[in-house]
């Protein structure tokens, strides 16, 4: 209950439609009390012998016109209970999906390295779809059955308390297999919602990779990796509907013991004079709406738990602390020269395993500096520190002498301007991608930083020119082509602080001069981060920084490191240019 109530309490903006649907129950229960009474008076009155036609007549007219108006009464209250408790749960859905996006755009790059997209979007969709069937149908349902519940009771008591008890006399019976139930149940509505949402992952990573599987022909490894998780989803949803099999069927039972007990009791009342046919017909029928709500217990508690699993996975996700968290008193970043400083940093994803040990440098103003070092020595890891997308462990990145933890990420982020090794680019147009960091950004602008990154010949060559829509992820462009759109939107940003980690991995040698042609122009007067694997990158860097085991081992010019030899003279050596005569 402890997911389910604070639900209701997040939904507290919404507690007064929800005591309108009440109260629209409230009125449905009246009016459709209504029946059972008056069909007691008009058996009554047809029973009587001393009753004339005439009379009858005109008391059945009566009765007619008044169920007709309560009939239609209790149509417009059933009309507005639903309408006013669906879209307070509307409501909550809304406010649940745009609080779980927004902390999911606020998580640190830590999370993101762990957490699978399918997942967060079972969490984003169908759990929060589970979330809003409670709120809307299934508190309000709860409450409505409970009022129905409590007002026909009271009624049957007022017909005749000792009938009464004895037609309730199996209640406490139900209580107990209802009680029963949910213990066994919510456990199993949890497991089906991980696994529905592990075969969401399964389905989103495959779609996503598409062309590997294609490639590697493993189509048939896919579907019986996807049917394996599918078979678990189909035996867990089994496994749930054999419990629900059972105990929805024994909570029917004890119910209808209670018309049996009706049925046996009040004929022989009846056939005593104790009590009228017309009482009996009347409370047989008051049972019967109170029958209802209870068959309806067993449904509304598998609602409620199904949503109580869901609500313990959207809480979960909207709890999670995240590595990165800006402090409450976090200032303003002005604009930087772009004096970077490491002092002593050391940092590591996990307890046990350091990826980067006692870093010092500094980078001035201007300087490019180029981060070398063979494959997991800690060179992404090292620049992606100084925007903060991950944290310290210990130690100090200053950018003018601002400690990064200090300054609040927006203003830090939108003076560094980075280039990832996934060149990923949204379903949208050219011109978008581009002015993602300036959507206000003109065409002349993004047409310029197109130009610097030697992207403009090709973009002119496409259908639309920068109004083409790229694929999803920029399917429709080939790598280095995705790459120069990355670099122009890095570059339209006008950045402070530059970051290019490995930005021409995937292009052509002739296109990575056009390229460097233009990024030499642009990167004077900013302080550039290079993670590059071709010499003729690292060359131009004013200092180069190689790292080995998480630590800089080496730091000088190529000129100087070439001379010195060591680490960087065999990392140009085995990955760079083996046949250069400044390594020979």
């Amino acid at each position: 209950m402890t997911h389910l109530i604070r639900l209701l309490f997040y939904a507290r903006s919404q507690w007064w439609r929800l005591f309108v649907g009440l109260a629209g129950a409230i009125v449905e229960m009246v009016l459709a009390l209504m029946v059972p009474l008056y069909t007691k008076r008009v058996i009554d009155r047809l029973a009587d012998p001393g009753s004339s036609p005439e009379v009858a007549y005109g008391f059945l007219n009566i009765v007619a016109v008044a169920l007709l108006a309560f009939g239609l009464i209790r149509s417009i209250s059933i009309f507005i209970q639903i309408f006013i408790t669906e879209k307070a749960s509307q409501e909550v859905a809304y406010s649940l999906r745009n609080d779980l996006y927004d902390k999911l755009q606020r998580q640190s790059f830590a999370f993101y390295d762990t957490a699978a997209t399918g997942e967060l979007m079972s969490r984003l969709t169908s759990d929060v779809e589970m979330c809003r069937e409670a709120t809307g149908f299934g508190f309000s349902s709860l409450l409505g059955n409970l009022v129905w519940l409590v007002g026909i009771a009271g009624y049957l008591f007022c017909l005749d308390w000792r009938y009464t008890l004895i037609s309730l006399s199996m209640l406490p019976f139900l209580f107990l297999v209802a009680t029963r139930y949910t213990q066994k149940v919510e456990p199993l509505y949890t497991d089906v919602q991980e696994q529905r949402a592990k075969l969401t992952a399964v389905a989103q990573e495959n779609f996503s990779g598409v062309r590997v599987v294609r490639a590697f022909s493993q189509e048939e490894e896919e579907m019986k990796r996807f049917h394996g998780e599918n078979e678990g989803l189909c035996a867990r949803t089994l496994k749930t509907a054999k419990t629900s099999s059972f105990y929805h069927p024994a909570m029917d039972f004890f119910a209808n013991l209670g018309t049996v007990l009706v049925i046996w009791y009040g004929g022989r009342e009846v056939i005593q004079g104790r009590i009228t046919l017309g009482s009996m017909v009347a409370f047989h029928g008051a049972l019967w709406m109170l029958i209802w709500p209870v068959r309806m217990l067993g449904y509304i508690l598998g609602v409620m738990q199904r949503a109580s699993a869901s609500a313990k996975r959207v809480f979960e996700l909207l709890d999670w602390k995240s590595a990165v968290v800006e402090k409450s008193d976090a200032i303003e970043l002005p604009a930087v020269k772009g004096w970077v400083r490491f002092r002593g940093v050391s940092f590591g994803y996990e307890n046990d395993r350091q990826v980067l040990t006692g870093i010092d440098f500094e980078a001035r103003p201007g300087e490019v500096v180029a981060v070398v070092g063979s494959t997991g020595s800690g060179k992404s890891t090292l620049v992606h520190l100084v925007p903060r997308f991950y944290d310290v462990e210990a130690g100090q990145v200053t950018i003018d002498g601002y400690d990064v933890r200090d300054v609040t990420l927006e203003s830090l982020r939108k003076q560094i301007g980075v280039v990832l090794q996934e060149n990923f680019l949204f379903s949208a147009t050219i011109k978008e991608n581009i002015a993602y960091g300036r959507p206000h950004a003109s065409l002349e602008e993004i047409e310029a930083a197109a130009r610097a990154a030697a992207a403009h010949g090709f973009i002119m060559e496409l259908p639309q020119g920068y109004d083409t829509m790229v694929g999803e992820r920029g399917v429709g462009l080939s790598g280095g082509q995705r790459q120069r759109v990355a670099i122009a939107r890095a570059l339209l940003a006008n950045p402070r602080i530059l970051i290019l980690d490995d930005s021409t991995s995937s292009v052509d040698l002739e296109t990575e001069r056009e390229i460097q042609e233009a990024l030499n122009h642009l990167m004077k007067g900013r302080t550039t981060f290079i993670i590059a694997q071709r010499l003729s990158t690292v060359q131009q860097a004013d200092k180069i920084l190689v790292l080995d085991g998480g630590s800089i081992v080496q730091e000088g010019t190529h000129t100087e490191l070439v001379r010195e030899g060591g680490t960087y003279r065999e990392i140009l050596q085995s990955q760079i240019l083996p046949a250069s005569p400044l390594v020979s």
